[in-house]
């Protein structure tokens, strides 16, 4: 039934809430994991006199370093499991960026963690499954995420 499952991770243990589900259902159709981290583009941070200040290239090469560091340990404990994973790093806008992924490596189910952000907090920051399940057209599997 699935052959790719796409999962998007943020870094947070609220989103990793997802990966026992994506494990199972890995297991049982012998699906690929495919984990996605999006990186959104860096603000210009303001200094001391409203000025804008933008982080020094080293400091954005380690960020990333620490975000595939990331990546690639999850991977590898699923791959240590018998399943096939792998991860990849976007930049750019959340949502587009995550229908992107799925369009492109074809996923047949997108499993994701919702944070369960209400009221003024999902009005202010959004919702990444809410976006993702506005837009896609192929199998959503959304679990929500306790803190």
């Amino acid at each position: 039934m699935y052959k790719t499952i796409l999962v998007p991770l943020d870094g947070s243990k609220r989103a990793e809430a997802i990966l026992p589900h994506a494990e199972e259902l890995a297991q049982r159709y012998q699906a690929e994991v495919v984990f996605v981290r999006v990186m959104e583009p860096m603000p210009y941070l303001i200094g001391p006199e409203g000025m804008p200040v933008v982080l020094p290239e080293d400091e954005l090469a380690q960020c990333r370093r620490h975000v595939q560091d990331y990546m690639d340990a999850v991977a590898d404990d699923l791959r240590q499991r018998g399943i096939n994973a792998r991860s990849q790093i976007r930049q750019g806008p959340v949502v587009k960026s995550l229908i992107e992924a799925a369009a492109e490596e074809n996923a047949d189910l997108i499993a994701i963690a919702s944070h369960g952000r209400s009221g003024l907090s999902q009005f202010f920051y959004g919702s990444v499954a809410a976006g993702i399940l506005q837009r896609v057209e192929r199998p959503l599997l959304v679990v929500r995420a306790r803190s």
